[in-house]
């Protein structure tokens, strides 16, 4: 594989080429420093963006346009490769649609006459709906002709000189418009989406499956987790095929331990299936705001035992709808608003969870919005009327959240799911070793022997608007090495402050004094709010890493994540110490004594 690096974007960004086959070349967008708002983001690792040129005869493919901001130095590449080759034709294949896509190939298709898009049939309504559509952030807008499309149904072969295609049309909730690629005679797979990591990596593949497997899962469970239903019958049907190598939308390709990670993708999914209560998502989402709202709301809800379906009504049979609702034990739906109003298939998904809806069932909504909100004032009045209650406030929300609201969607999230826990009256959580959670069982009685230190675990990340905050009590505390000092917490899974404890992350642990634990305890155990600040009314200090040191603390330590395991229903953390100091030299560590393992 030959690679060659440009400094062609801007200061943080990079272009990569890789010439797979000498008709074969990926055109890779690197972005050290990426700050998006997307969830899939926050492990702050760069991002990249993989777009393909194959060329056949006097034709050009370009499979996975990228977003605009992209646009001029890609547009200068395939005007050299079209120009070098002396083609006559481009075909652009994308499965993955959004407005700056359509920036990108609206570009295209000023310059190049015969020009011919291939998508799948929910891609084609995507396409006509966006192309023309004004966004409300853009001042100038002119009107450009739609291109040739021809649309993929359903699996579909194009057998050409030099390179053999399948088209696999793999339609899901958040991309409808979904089509992977794969080449017969690299046995190369084009995965889009799926698979995919934010990590900015000049290398064409990862090393091993080891480095990438926490990118790959965090990336799946902000995004894949909500619809992995969908996502499992993909990777079953994929893993018919003869594969050497996946190339995803993002992130470097896969070669090596294959049949390992797609069975590793089959079993994270499968493990969010289970008689676990159920939320039902409905949304629709012009601009790709309101999914992200969707998303946030989805992860917080994941941390709890409860399952999400999510449903992009917009591409959803209304029997598929009916049934989702049915069996759902509470609702969330979200709209856009597009011209002072819903889109349509918005209101008639409202209409059927009028009709279908259980109104002893909680309901939540939320939408994104340019210079109004009416979709939302909708969905408000039409619930209200027809005698649903609501869990939360509606979620309204101006073009995209940013970090810190981010965090409070997912909190409510967390919120929405735990009330349907206690609604359905699910049994207390269970360890994966199936121990009995009864307060009797002499097992835990032993277990709840295990003492440790009472201590704040406080974590702060990111500068000025968007820094996030947050805090828990923790006394599953051990100190984990000497050289270098280092401790390991365990975290509950269904914790805010989770998100903030990523590998690179840093927090402070606050260790408590036995004389003055009582105020902190009576703080950080009460449950908090959405987006509520855990330290109002503090006299805080900081550590060197500008982690929060609180008031009451006999000692402190300055520690940064290094690894993370997941046990059960919790992940431990495993965190170097870096700095730390005593406060109060004269008292003694307050300790958590429990009389059974069952509970905290």
């Amino acid at each position: 594989m030959s690679e060659i690096n440009k400094n062609l974007l801007s200061k943080n960004q990079k272009l990569s080429k890789f010439e797979i086959t000498e008709n074969i070349i990926c055109i890779r967008f690197l972005d050290q420093n990426k700050e998006r708002f997307e969830l899939e983001f926050s492990l702050e690792q760069g991002s990249s963006f993989n777009t393909f040129l194959m060329r056949s005869n006097e034709e050009l493919f370009i499979i996975h346009p990228p977003e605009k901001q992209y646009l001029d130095k890609f547009f200068e590449e395939i005007s050299s490769f079209y120009g070098q080759f002396k083609l006559h034709k481009i075909n652009i294949i994308t499965g993955h649609i959004n407005p700056q896509i359509i920036e990108t190939i609206k570009k295209i298709s000023t310059h190049f006459q015969n020009l011919t898009i291939i998508c799948s049939n929910p891609g084609f309504k995507l396409i006509t709906e966006l192309w023309n559509q004004r966004n409300p952030n853009l001042k100038n807008f002119i009107e450009i002709q739609l291109p040739k499309l021809k649309v993929v149904k359903k699996e579909h072969h194009l057998e050409l000189d030099h390179i053999s295609l399948d088209l696999i049309p793999i339609p899901t909730a958040r991309w409808p418009g979904g089509l992977i690629v794969y080449e017969r005679n690299q046995e190369l797979l084009l995965s889009e989406k799926i698979f995919s990591a934010h990590i900015s990596s000049k290398y064409w593949s990862e090393k091993n499956r080891l480095c990438t497997e926490i990118d790959r899962k965090h990336f799946y469970d902000c995004l894949m987790a909500p619809m992995s239903n969908q996502v499992i019958t993909i990777t079953e049907k994929i893993a018919e095929y003869d594969i050497k190598t996946i190339a995803p939308l993002h992130g470097p390709a896969i070669e090596y331990s294959l049949k390992s990670f797609l069975i590793d993708y089959i079993r994270w999914g499968e493990n969010l299936i289970t008689n676990n209560p159920k939320i039902v998502l409905i949304y629709a989402s012009a601009y790709g705001n309101t999914a992200s709202i969707g998303d946030a709301l989805a992860k917080g809800i994941n941390r709890t035992s409860v399952e999400v379906d999510s449903i992009n009504c917009e591409f959803t049979p209304n029997d598929v709808l009916v049934k989702s609702i049915q069996n759902a034990d509470g609702y969330l739906i979200g709209s856009p608003t597009l011209g002072g109003h819903a889109p349509t298939p918005i209101v008639s998904a409202l209409g059927t969870l009028l009709s279908e809806g259980n109104r002893d069932k909680p309901v939540g909504i939320f939408g994104s919005f340019g210079w109004s909100g009416e979709a939302i004032d909708l969905l408000e009045s039409k619930l209200k009327d027809g005698g649903f209650k609501f869990n939360f406030d509606p979620i309204r929300i101006k073009f995209s959240p940013n970090k810190p609201k981010i965090k409070e969607l997912e909190e409510i999230g967390t919120h929405f799911g735990r009330t349907i826990i206690k609604k359905t009256k699910k049994k207390p959580r269970k360890s994966d070793t199936g121990m009995i959670t009864s307060k009797t069982d002499p097992k835990l009685q032993a277990l709840g022997r295990v003492i440790g230190s009472l201590c704040v675990l406080t974590a702060s990340k990111g500068k000025d608007e968007n820094n996030i905050k947050g805090a828990m009590l923790a006394s599953w505390v051990s100190q984990a090495s000497f050289s270098p000092p280092g401790l390991s917490i365990a975290v509950a899974k269904d914790r805010s402050v989770e998100s903030l404890l990523q590998i690179g992350d840093s927090f402070a642990l606050n260790i408590l004094s036995e004389k003055d634990f009582k105020e902190p305890l009576k703080r950080f155990t009460r449950p908090f709010a959405p987006g509520e600040n855990r330290f109002e009314g503090l006299n805080i200090e900081l550590t060197p890493n500008e982690q929060i040191i609180i008031p009451e603390s006999l000692a402190w330590l300055d520690a940064s994540v290094k690894e993370r395991m997941e046990c059960g229903d919790h992940w431990v953390i495993y965190a170097e110490v870096l700095h730390g100091n005593i406060v109060k030299s004269d008292s003694l560590t307050a300790v958590h004594h429990r009389k059974t393992g069952a509970n905290y």
